[in-house]
This record gives structure tokens, C-alpha cells and sequence, in this order.
């Protein structure tokens, strides 16, 4: 079974694969079971859609696809930290756990965009109860971030 850092490892690679495709850095994917059901990469350029965020649309296919026990042992790894909109989606569909590889506050240190509410705070305000664990892999998902959008 992988661990987490390789999950998370892949995702970064999502990331750089939605670069090569004229995205933004983002990619994510769902676990269920210790088996990957589907990845998802950042589209919102090539789409023309603010919202066609990896962990978004993931959120989406999982409260259509998955069962109340799948979602119970579902966990979103994620390049980065899932913003506020994404976050809860997350919660919403019941996605148990979520991990990630650098914290959205690194990123907006970095670009200035974004809100830079911890998804763990947003879950918290919500009452939920999704795990969220991270930054797991700060230098490595920072590295794709750096190469698209400057130091």
C-alpha cells in the first residue's frame, strides 16, 4: 500500500502535468480502501471555469460515485492545501481525510492570491469532522509553484 508522502508525491506530478496543459499548479486525487479511484488536475484556464479546481471536481464525483462507507474511508491528497470553496465541498460530500503537501498560507506568500484560510479552521467552523493533515511536502510542491509562478 502507498504511504501518504507517495500520494502526495503524485499529485505534485498532477500539478506539473497542468502546467504542461496552460492550468495553474494544482492536482489531487481520491483514495479509497488504500486504492486510488481517480486524479484530478487544475483545468480552471483551459476550461475558462474559476471553480474547476482539482479537489472540487473530486468532491463532486465522489458524492456521486461513492458510497456513506467509502466516503467514511475516503482521503483527498492534494499538491496544495484546498482553498475555502474546496474545503467545503469536501465537507459537504463527507470525505473523511484530507492530506497535502504545502499550506495555502506558503502559497500566498508567495503570490499574494488565494484566501489563506487553513482548510482545517474552515472544517472547525463548519463543525465537521474531516481530518485534515499537513503540509507534508512543503519544498517539493512549492518547487512547481516557484517554476510557474516566480520567485
Amino acid at each position: 500500500m502507498r504511504t501518504d508522502q507517495e500520494h502526495v508525491a503524485r499529485t505534485i506530478e498532477l500539478a506539473e502535468e497542468a502546467t504542461a496543459d496552460g492550468n495553474t499548479p494544482f492536482g489531487a486525487l481520491l483514495v479509497v480502501d488504500g486504492e486510488v479511484r481517480r486524479e484530478s488536475k487544475n483545468t480552471t484556464l483551459t476550461d475558462e471555469d474559476v471553480s474547476a479546481h482539482p479537489e472540487l471536481k473530486l468532491a463532486r464525483w465522489a458524492g456521486r460515485e461513492l458510497s456513506a462507507e467509502e466516503l467514511a474511508d475516503c482521503t483527498m491528497y492534494a499538491s496544495t492545501e484546498p482553498c475555502p470553496m474546496c474545503t467545503a465541498a469536501i465537507h459537504y460530500t463527507g470525505i473523511d481525510r484530507v492530506v497535502f503537501g504545502v499550506a495555502g498560507e506558503t502559497l500566498h506568500e508567495l503570490t499574494g492570491g488565494g484566501i489563506p484560510i487553513p482548510a482545517a479552521e474552515a472544517i472547525r467552523r463548519a463543525d465537521g469532522d474531516t481530518t485534515v493533515e499537513g503540509p507534508i511536502a512543503t519544498e517539493a510542491a512549492m518547487a512547481v509553484h516557484r517554476s510557474f509562478y516566480g520567485e
